[in-house]
């Protein structure tokens, strides 16, 4: 994967327009200047993109630009201001909720602590916005929560992902003999964090299904020091099966960069069975369609085998075994070309795995 770094010419920094600078001279806006390609429907070309900049004391600006480079305010005032706005403030236009909706940096007193949290706000013409306050996790513990870098999955754009830095303030790892070894700025190492996965269908919950690390500091001592491991914003498609992920490492020392960590298309988790086998049941729904796609993984004894049930539990249909390593294939049933005709009733599925892996769902 190559980047090529442009010089553009746009603003004079440090006695120079030698630079790729798009935004400057604006503090503190161009502190955590968050910019996004708007698909709104009818999105005119003079605000293709669009983005938001400010803190506290600030508020959140709203920008815009025609190209991605050339950037101005939407107006002088800012269009959100009840926040910390003290990280990344990211917005996006939500297909499914017919409405642009903004992410931002808030905190939470929980116990006597207060931890980084996360707020959320919609908007249908990006200038005025209502906050629909504080995200809420189920019953998972609080957690420092830095940059939440949510945005609409693009196979799914009705589920969207998180991968989110998971900040351990004081948890410290290194010495001082090792932060010395490796020059990390000497502020920046009695603290650790690594990214953790969340999901959302929109409204004010995550869904923190994994605890676990989703991406661990890995060997070595130079990410486990304060922000690194920090996620850029968006999942994006990288290769026919493939989609990639960005992270900011070794944080704070002279060797700081960009790596890109890829996945298979929908492989952020998995219904999982070993050797012995297991199944999966879900909960009753209706679909649309006639067939169904399955992504999903087995060894050569392996297999996945699908039985559609009605809510009690009665079966309607059994597929044939899928065996292999595929994106999409098609399901096929036995007695049957289709399952149309159980489209639009309530039906649910149970799942029958042997060493196997299933990462996605869909009828179409």
């Amino acid at each position: 994967m190559k980047f090529t770094r442009p010089n553009l010419g746009l603003h004079e920094v440090q006695g120079t327009r030698a630079n790729n600078v798009i935004l400057a001279h604006t503090p503190p806006l161009q502190h955590n200047f968050s910019p996004f390609l708007d698909t709104r429907p009818g999105a005119g070309a003079a605000e293709r993109f669009k983005g938001l900049a400010g803190t506290r004391r600030s508020g959140l600006v709203a920008y815009r630009s025609a190209d991605g480079v050339r950037w101005s305010k939407i107006r002088e005032e800012p269009v959100l201001t009840e926040g910390a706005f003290d990280s990344q403030n990211l917005a996006f236009w939500s297909e499914s909720e017919g409405c642009y909706v903004c992410y931002y940096r808030t905190f939470k007193k929980i116990g006597g602590t207060g931890y980084r949290w996360i707020s959320r706000a919609v908007s249908k013409d990006f200038v005025t916005w209502e906050n629909q306050g504080e995200m809420t996790f189920g019953d998972a513990p609080p957690e420092h929560l830095y940059t939440n870098q949510t945005s609409a999955y693009f196979r799914a754009p009705h589920i969207y992902i998180a991968i989110c830095a998971r900040f351990m303030p004081g948890r410290q790892v290194l010495s001082d003999a090792e932060a010395k070894a490796i020059n990390v700025d000497p502020g920046y190492f009695k603290d650790c964090s690594d990214a953790v996965l969340m999901s959302s269908r929109g409204g004010t919950r995550y869904d923190r299904t994994f605890l676990e690390a989703f991406l661990r500091p890995g060997l070595g001592i130079s990410n486990w020091v304060s922000r690194s491991n920090y996620p850029g914003l968006n999942v994006v498609q990288t290769g026919e099966n493939e989609m990639s992920f960005y992270v900011l490492r070794n944080y704070g020392q002279p060797s700081i960069y960009i790596r890109r960590y890829t996945l298979r298309l929908d492989g952020f988790a998995s219904v999982h069975a070993g050797y012995a086998g297991g199944e999966m049941i879900t909960r009753p729904f209706t679909f649309s369609g006639s067939k169904l796609e399955a992504n999903f993984a087995t060894s050569a004894p392996g297999g996945v085998r699908f039985h559609l049930e009605d809510p009690a539990g009665a079966q309607l249909a059994e597929s044939n075994e899928l065996i292999g390593d595929q994106i999409a294939r098609e399901v096929t049933w036995k007695g049957a070309a289709d399952v149309s005709r159980f489209a639009g009733k309530p039906v649910r599925l149970r799942v029958r795995l042997k060493d196997a892996d299933l990462y996605a769902i869909r009828f179409a």
